[in-house]
């Protein structure tokens, strides 16, 4: 599947919202993804399907979502989700594959994350991009929900 990748505006925030429901036992908010849209450090990214028509306000299916601070030296990814019907098909590979270019570019010295513990999957596509298990929050997601923090230094 072909996809791009493309700044997310008002319009595409239903779609995340779905996708992050699907991804989450505990999603973000309307109202923390509005937030994100309007911080000047903060970006988010959405993967679209690249046969998606020109946008003449028509919102082209969502794939998935990153959302991004950069700051200073450091990009700190805060989430990012693939639709349960269109994971392993390399859309968060790529999602993140553009946030660490973004960060290349800008000169960041670091990029980081947290992840849950029991999200293996989601631990082996981060290994895949050399990002390194770095220290354990405990219970970060809730009681007996531990997070791991995991960082990739750049070049």
């Amino acid at each position: 599947m072909a996809i791009q990748i493309r700044d997310a505006t008002n319009r595409d925030l239903p779609r995340i919202l779905e996708i992050e429901r699907l991804a989450f036992p505990a999603p973000w908010t309307l109202a923390s993804f509005k937030r994100e849209l309007t911080l000047p450090f903060s970006r988010v990214l959405i993967a679209i399907s690249d046969d998606s028509p020109p946008d003449r306000g028509i919102v082209s299916p969502t794939f998935g979502f990153l959302c991004r601070w950069l700051i200073a030296d450091e990009c700190h990814i805060l989430n990012i989700a693939v639709h349960p019907d269109v994971r392993r098909l390399g859309i968060g590979a790529t999602l993140l594959n553009e946030a660490i270019a973004e960060a290349r570019s800008e000169r960041a010295e670091l990029v980081t994350l947290e992840v849950r513990r029991s999200n293996l999957p989601a631990r082996q596509l981060y290994r895949k991009f050399d990002f390194e298990e770095r220290r354990l929050r405990k219970n970060y997601y809730g009681p007996g929900e531990d997070a791991i923090v995991m960082e990739l230094m750049l070049d």
